[in-house]
């Protein structure tokens, strides 16, 4: 089908039924996308398909809606679609969305089963009934086991992104599960790509399957400018989306979250913070949504924090910014998301948080979007207080501009009466226009950074060149400043296991929730490696990176500075803090006869 039809087409054009369309109307949906128009058909019309398109093609609707259109009505629910997905994110985003197309629907329920929550949640549900069901492989063949899924009202069947159920090695569990349902079942298979194992799968399961292929270019406007910040936890986070707001010059902005709780909390925090914020989700009533965006659009409201459901169909020209808070699980989401800002050719900004566990998520949304995510630095306090000079300055230029009133002479009986300092009396007034919070942040931050701290302190670092040692070439090192206080630990792990200083600053940023700016000095020997670390490192911490393994071997950390490498916290010198020395002295104590040791740094 060409792609004029695709833009003259209707959801009502292709056939979907009332109650569909009534719910796709409610979400923002507007227009099919090209998959939509070129499978929805032949699904109405039963027949097997075989869809090759990347995520954020719009290729969950694509199989929902026809398949929903074939649910039979009964007074006892039982299964009918069931849908594979690699992963849990995809099956809890799956199972959503088939919920949110289906809530016209008499008694519809859909229900996600993945491995890592509680069986009893799930064989309770399962006893309540569902019509669809999204699972991963694994979790699905062990309720098909256990007797608590039955498969025989089963008439339809979805693989969803086939190539990464074949990555992960789930293709043998799929057969299996293939092999358990009715014969007469409808099968839909997509797959961003097509590889020999997932074009036998197709002509062994599928019957004379339509395939239909849906070329992606870059799917997000070029006018967005798209960034992400490293950041972990709630309170991180919301340190971290405090210094944007004061940092960015923005119009009107757009927080998403996951869950529809966060709305409200991330809402009631960003208002005592002083911003016009409110929450949309699913849970308000239509007509207070439309209330709250059309606040959006007057100026009333600046902020909106959403779940997805603003991330379709909403067009405020007030939006310069989209921050995902949270990453979202489906990539199409993020699509969607972003798509609020930059519209009609207008610039936008666009910023995602990434927990260090979920870079593999942001690389996915990179190849799909085929564009890069340009990583930023947390503004800094010297940056949050130049803004705020800047705003208070404007202040003052903005009341000067509104002419003279009663306040001029009062001001000027005052001086009089008193014989103040015009610049004297203006700044104590500024002080009361200020109240009792402080107008800019404090500037002198104690450079010791310990693990407890919500934001981690970056130092300045000064960089030297290494001698040539033995004939290599000189590297470039880092040494801290002698006012940086650090511990200094052993890992057993060097040159003869293959580490190199990246496997080892990921390996501790990440399990100890740890900034890689606040990792040191790395030195790699040939049977072990040391790395500075902030002092004050909790016992729980320690004992989690003693436990640690990079290429199959566990770290075992150890603290070099105490007598038999004890824990931290037990039998330390209190004012024992280790200075930086130069490079010549590091190796003449640390490098044993017949050792080499490289250094390397990455923060």
């Amino acid at each position: 089908m060409s792609s004029e039809n695709h833009s003259t087409a209707s959801f009502s054009d292709l056939g979907i039924s009332q109650p569909l369309l009534q719910s796709l109307d409610e979400a923002g949906y507007e227009s099919p996308t090209p998959i939509q128009v070129r499978m929805i058909p032949h699904m109405l019309e039963g027949r097997d398909v075989v869809g090759q398109a990347q995520t954020g093609t719009g290729k969950t609707a694509a199989f929902a809606l026809p398949l929903l259109m074939h649910l039979r009505p009964g007074k006892v629910i039982t299964p009918q679609i069931l849908v594979l997905a690699p992963t849990r994110e995809l099956a809890i985003q799956v199972a959503e969305s088939f919920q949110q197309y289906g809530q016209h629907l008499p008694n519809f329920r859909a229900l996600p089963i993945f491995g890592g929550q509680d069986y009893t949640i799930q064989l309770n549900a399962l006893k309540r009934g569902a019509q669809v069901i999204v699972g991963t492989p694994g979790r699905v063949m062990d309720h098909i086991r256990r007797g608590s899924l039955n498969l025989a009202t089963i008439h339809s069947l979805v693989l969803d992104e086939a190539d990464e159920m074949l990555k992960m090695g789930f293709i043998d569990d799929v057969e299996w599960i293939l092999e358990q349902t009715p014969a007469d079942r409808q099968i839909a298979l997509f797959s961003a790509t097509m590889p020999q194992s997932i074009r036998r799968i197709a002509q062994k399961y599928l019957s004379s399957p339509i395939e239909i292929t849906i070329e992606t270019k870059t799917v997000t406007a070029q006018t967005i400018n798209q960034r992400y910040l490293l950041v972990n936890g709630f309170g991180k986070k919301l340190e971290a989306l405090s210094r944007l707001l004061e940092s960015e010059s923005f119009n009107a902005m757009l927080v998403f979250v996951r869950t529809k709780l966060q709305t409200v909390e991330l809402a009631e925090s960003l208002t005592d913070l002083g911003y016009s914020c409110a929450p949309l989700s699913g849970d308000i009533q239509q007509s207070n949504r439309l209330r709250t965006i059309e606040q959006l659009k007057n100026g009333k409201i600046d902020i909106l924090v959403a779940t997805d459901v603003a991330a379709r169909g909403l067009d405020v020209e007030r939006i310069s910014h989209v921050i995902n808070f949270d990453i979202p699980f489906d990539n199409e989401a993020y699509i969607h998301r972003i798509g609020r800002t930059g519209r009609a050719g207008r610039s936008g900004e666009a910023i995602l948080f990434v927990h260090p566990r979920e870079q593999r998520m942001l690389g996915a949304i990179e190849r799909l979007t085929r564009q890069k995510i340009t990583p930023m630095a947390l503004p800094s306090t010297k940056q949050v207080n130049a803004k705020r000079i800047e705003r208070f300055k404007e202040k003052i230029t903005t009341a000067l501009s509104a002419g003279p009133d009663i306040f001029l002479k009062l001001v000027s009986d005052y001086q009089m009466e008193h014989e103040v300092d015009p610049l004297s009396m203006a700044a104590a007034l500024a002080r009361l226009a200020q109240g009792s919070t402080p107008l800019l942040l404090p500037e002198t931050v104690d450079k010791t950074v310990r693990f407890e701290k919500s934001v981690p302190v970056r130092p300045e670092r000064k960089f030297t060149r290494d001698r040539e040692v033995k004939g290599k070439p000189a590297r470039t090192v880092a040494t801290l400043p002698t006012d940086e206080a650090m511990d200094r630990y052993r890992i057993e792990i060097g040159h003869n296991h293959g580490v190199k200083p990246g496997n080892i600053v990921g390996a501790i940023a990440n399990e100890a929730d740890l900034s890689s700016a606040n990792i040191g000095r790395i030195s790699i020997f040939d049977d072990y490696s040391t790395v500075d670390l902030p002092y004050g490192m909790p016992t729980e911490i320690f004992k989690i990176l003693q436990k640690v393994r990079i290429n199959d071997r566990t770290l075992r950390l150890s603290r070099l500075e105490d007598s038999g490498h004890t824990e931290p916290g037990k039998d330390r010198p209190e004012a024992k803090i280790a200075r930086p020395v130069e490079r010549t002295e590091r190796v003449r104590r640390r490098v044993q006869p017949g050792k080499t040791a490289s250094s390397g740094f990455r923060g």
